[in-house]
């Protein structure tokens, strides 16, 4: 087992990602604020993130820290696209509401 698991457990790192990861999904049900959204959809990313390098710690091998690698490249581009799209929203219709996606129907 390594080191770092001598004084803090896998399943204290396994509740913290596991707490962030619940708390996004909350926020994310429960706003209509597309920023609101946005930063919840990316809490949980991060919780499931922690999640992956705790268990490839715990293992000893590499693989869940390249794999948060990868989420945190598709969290950037989701972040780039997300935001672009609520300021093209917000130039139109002059809120942040995701109500007014229904408006914008064709």
């Amino acid at each position: 087992m390594p080191e770092i698991f001598t004084s803090i457990a896998l399943q204290h790192y396994l509740i913290v990602g596991g707490l962030m990861f619940a708390i996004g999904m909350i926020g994310f049900m429960c706003r209509r604020n597309l920023i609101i959204m946005f930063l919840s959809s990316e809490l949980m990313f991060q919780g499931v993130a922690i999640n992956f390098v705790a268990f490839g710690a715990y293992w000893g091998n590499m693989s869940g820290q390249a794999f948060v690698i990868f989420i945190l490249a598709i969290a950037a581009a989701e972040a780039a696209l997300a935001l672009a799209i609520i300021v093209l929203l917000f130039r139109q219709k002059h809120t942040v509401d995701s109500q007014a996606f229904r408006e914008l129907r064709g």
